[in-house]
């Protein structure tokens, strides 16, 4: 299995974005994707720089894909949207159906994770517009994945999302401006002021969510460390881990002393502890609500209850 670096989800200054993917080039992750998927009034870097970047890793031996906006909301985004499908160097990360019908029968392509794909007809169809990989949905199920890879088309690669804050839903409004009571085209960046997104709890002080301007993620923090040996059986290709602020090479190395079984999965999830930004929660792979942790002992006691 390969290792991927999934798209940089939070607002950092130009020059530790730069910082991070330099330390990225001497990690042994295989694959980078890159770009702003999240707002596009987050203009630390442009395409150019992003290309920059892309040609840097591409030289240390990475694959590079250039990642998409999820959510348009502009003519400048769409016109962005054009220069990254269109980009005639890089493979790209298609995150909405605009992106999809930009590169249909023109280049392969990734389908990324935010294009609902969560049945067979739907991946045949999407291989038939030039999809080479696709990203699972955060929220499918192990047991749905493994209907889906008995029947996946040929040559189509499965790519697995494995560790971070999980991107659960987009929106047209900006929660960070609005937690400072700033409206979102005057939010003055107040991303820039969280670099692993805000925390938000319930009454009862509880984390919760994290809000990342129009992102909302997962307070918890997805670890799939646990599944390698499953995953592996059955057939994903590429496992994809967020970056975060702090320990991201850290996350990657026991990532791939874990896949090469140099480190066994208890001894791997141990190393990570003490890496996440928050508690650690796997519930979607199966079958439970996302912020459980489903560990051994707990599916044994479920199955006798059962």
């Amino acid at each position: 299995m390969k290792l991927a670096l999934g798209p940089l989800l939070y607002y950092w200054q130009r020059d530790a974005v730069f910082a991070f993917y330099n330390a990225m080039a001497a990690t042994p992750v295989d694959v980078v994707y890159l770009g702003e998927t999240v707002c596009s009034r987050r203009h630390e870097l442009r395409l150019a720089d992003w290309l920059e970047i892309a040609a840097r890793l591409q030289g240390a031996g990475k694959e590079v894909v250039l990642s998409t906006q999820v959510l348009l909301e502009s003519g400048t985004d769409v016109s962005t949207m054009h220069r990254i499908t269109g980009n005639g160097d890089f493979r790209v990360e298609a995150n909405d159906m605009g992106a999809v019908h930009c590169l249909a029968g023109k280049v392969p392509f990734v389908a990324g994770p935010h294009l609902n794909l969560y049945n067979l007809a739907s991946l045949q169809w999407m291989v038939t517009l030039g999809a080479s990989r696709w990203v699972m949905p955060l929220e499918m199920k192990r047991d749905d994945l493994a209907l889906l890879q008995q029947g996946r088309p040929a040559g189509l690669q499965t790519e697995v999302f494995a560790y971070g804050r999980m991107p659960l839903a987009y929106s047209a409004r900006c929660f960070t401006a609005r937690h400072r009571n700033l409206p979102k085209d005057d939010c003055r960046f107040s991303c820039l002021d969280h670099p692993d997104g805000l925390m938000l709890k319930t009454r009862e002080r509880e984390e919760f969510l994290v809000l990342n301007g129009t992102q909302t993620q997962s307070a918890r923090v997805y670890n799939l460390v646990n599944e390698l040996d499953d995953m592996r059986a059955l057939g994903v290709d590429v496992l994809r881990l967020s970056p975060q602020a702090q320990h991201t090479a850290e996350v990657i190395e026991v990532f791939d002393a874990a896949r090469k079984q140099a480190l066994g999965p208890q001894e791997a999830l141990a190393r990570l502890q003490p890496l996440m930004p928050d508690q650690i929660c796997n519930g979607f792979w199966h079958g439970r609500p996302g912020m459980a942790q489903v560990t051994p002992a707990t599916q044994v006691a479920q199955s006798v209850v059962v």
